[in-house]
């Protein structure tokens, strides 16, 4: 179908991912820019722009262009897209000329977000661009069998928002997007540890919290973890001892969130397909799907079985440019 390179991009809030069929993934990098506001050039993209967060001088600036799964910089997003496409096409001898490009979008966003996702991407010079929902290309990532007419269930925990969707027949028959995920658990973990501790932590440093101590609403024996903020009275540093009882109550708001979001997709599935899940499952994908106790958590809260996606981080990515090959009979189940 394509004469180009065909590329698929994953560009979520947390990482942006690039496939290309021959190659698989070939690049999974930080969604974030350091840009010099004196002059507006950046400085770094991915990995290096995220290590400087919090330690950069007052000129040079760390920005995620993308919130809550849609472009919140325009300009900036571009820009980050041109620099990861240039250093694919060296690392991987992939030739990024004019591609044929598949982006996947938030099945909540408007018509404006997927616009600005399509322009975005055509102005780093694309060919074409094809934008495909993410609960969709999340279940091809996770080798779920979304043409047959069967219900396949999926919940794709990103960083800036959770994708609830249940597909047949190659298209979403009922879906659920939240603008919360794993940014907002690092969020309430800071918050969190200002409010009881009265020390302020870093974005870095509540990711690892989450990753050693957290869990999902399930029984645990409780763990503990020294985290190292500035106390807001004095203002010096100060190391703290934070257990994940704590942790757990943090994240309790954003956790619920995401089973209103399952429950209120589950209510909302036609009668024959719901038999399907209660087979089938539903199946997890995402960076949350990796926290301690998800899986368990969720299978307790809405009585059907929950699986892992074989690869959760890279499964919208996978699945974006697997869907190459099926975009047009995915086109026509969405008309």
């Amino acid at each position: 179908m394509f004469s180009t390179t065909e590329i698929g991009i994953d560009l979520g809030t947390a990482n942006v991912l690039i496939y290309t069929k021959s190659k698989g993934i070939i690049l999974n990098e930080p969604a974030v820019v350091a840009m010099d506001v004196k002059n507006n050039a950046v400085v770094a993209v991915g990995e290096e722009a995220k290590s400087m967060i919090g330690k950069t001088p007052q000129n040079i600036v760390p920005i995620r262009p993308l919130k809550d799964g849609v472009i919140a910089d325009f300009d900036t997003t571009t820009q980050m897209l041109k620099a990861f496409l240039k250093k694919v096409g060296k690392k991987a001898g992939v030739s990024m000329r004019k591609p044929s490009v598949v982006v996947c979008t938030p099945a909540g966003s408007t018509a404006v977000e997927r616009r600005a996702i399509d322009n975005a991407v055509k102005n780093f010079g694309a060919k074409e661009v094809h934008l495909i929902e993410e609960p969709i290309a999340a279940a091809i990532g996770a080798d779920l069998p979304v043409s047959e007419p069967q219900a396949s269930m999926i919940v794709d925990i990103g960083g800036g928002t959770s994708e609830v969707g249940i597909i047949s027949f190659g298209g979403v028959v009922a879906s659920r997007s939240v603008r919360v995920g794993g940014n907002h658990i690092d969020e309430e973990i800071i918050q969190y540890v200002k409010k009881e501790f009265n020390v302020l932590i870093g974005d870095s440093t509540a990711e690892n919290i989450k990753m050693e101590i957290g869990y999902a609403l399930v029984d645990h024996s409780n763990e503990e973890m020294d985290v190292r903020g500035r106390d807001l009275v004095t203002g010096l540093p100060k190391v703290i001892t934070i257990s994940s009882s704590q942790v757990q109550s943090a994240i309790k708001e954003v956790l619920d969130s995401i089973l209103t979001a399952i429950r209120d997709t589950l209510e909302n599935c036609p009668p024959e397909l719901s038999g399907d899940i209660v087979d089938q499952g539903i199946t997890l994908t995402g960076g949350g799907a990796l926290l301690k106790g998800m899986q368990e958590w969720l299978s307790q809260e809405v009585n059907v079985p929950v699986h892992i996606a074989p690869n959760p981080l890279e499964s919208v990515a996978i699945g974006t440019g697997r869907s190459l090959k099926m975009i047009q009979k995915l086109q026509k189940a969405a008309k």
